[in-house]
């Protein structure tokens, strides 16, 4: 829990996920993603095993996340747009430590939980580009960039790989079941340019620092897993 309460819309008390409800997730992330598909997970060490931490992970497909919070090594907090909280879901990613956003405003709640996580030397997770699309880290969104030099927490590349190669039989949304999925972290690196500033431009120069790394770590987990003959010819959903 937070040490003092903070402050989101229209000045209520906003509280920070509960760590203990992100293990949870984590843990029937672990029994589910294991359970359904083949993950290979590449590089979890280079996760800080303590203090706050940000995991940028490219978005292809629904699974994304999911798979991200069931194969890291840390329970994690990652901003998931309003939408996806409908009827028991809701309720249920509330209890996993999951935080809620509304993309289409700055969402003073989310940004405080958000925040909060990382104040309490928490993990969370971000897609940096907003939506999913192609997952190649070529079009960022700003907020990567302001929580990472707010909070002065590493950010942790992650690229997910596989999920949208083919379709599943069964259930045509999803990727085959016991198909291999590749989960391949990076190394730490800092967004800010060690000033501390939070102008306008130092958010921008840190969004370019920050989409520069993050597409090398994409190339790299491709070569690294034999994947990037297969890039150019990922289907988008």
């Amino acid at each position: 829990m937070c040490r003092h309460p903070r402050r989101g819309e229209a000045g209520s008390e906003v509280t920070p996920p509960s760590e203990k409800g992100a293990e949870v997730g984590r843990r029937i992330g672990v029994g589910l993603m294991y359970g359904l598909w083949k993950p290979r997970v590449l590089g979890a060490w280079k996760v800080p095993a303590t203090g706050p931490v940000i995991l940028a992970v490219n978005h292809s497909h629904n699974i994304d996340g999911p798979m991200v919070i069931g194969v890291a090594p840390r329970p994690s907090h990652f901003l998931v747009k309003k939408e996806a909280f409908v009827g028991p879901l809701g309720p249920f990613m509330h209890a996993v430590g999951q935080l809620k956003v509304d993309r289409s405003i700055a969402d003073r709640t989310a940004i405080t939980q958000a925040l909060g996580v990382l104040e309490n030397g928490g993990v969370l997770g971000i897609f940096p580009e907003g939506t999913r699309g192609e997952g190649n880290f070529a079009s960022l969104r700003a907020g990567l960039a302001y929580f990472a030099v707010r909070s002065g927490a590493p950010v942790v590349p992650v690229a997910v790989l596989g999920s949208t190669e083919r379709r599943g039989r069964l259930i045509k949304g999803l990727p085959p079941l016991r198909s291999r999925v590749d989960v391949v972290f990076g190394d730490p690196f800092q967004a800010g340019d060690g000033s501390g500033r939070r102008t306008r431009k130092a958010l921008d120069e840190a969004t370019g620092r920050i989409q520069k790394q993050l597409a090398a770590h994409l190339e790299d987990a491709r070569r690294l897993t034999g994947r990037l003959e297969n890039a150019r010819r990922l289907p988008t959903h």
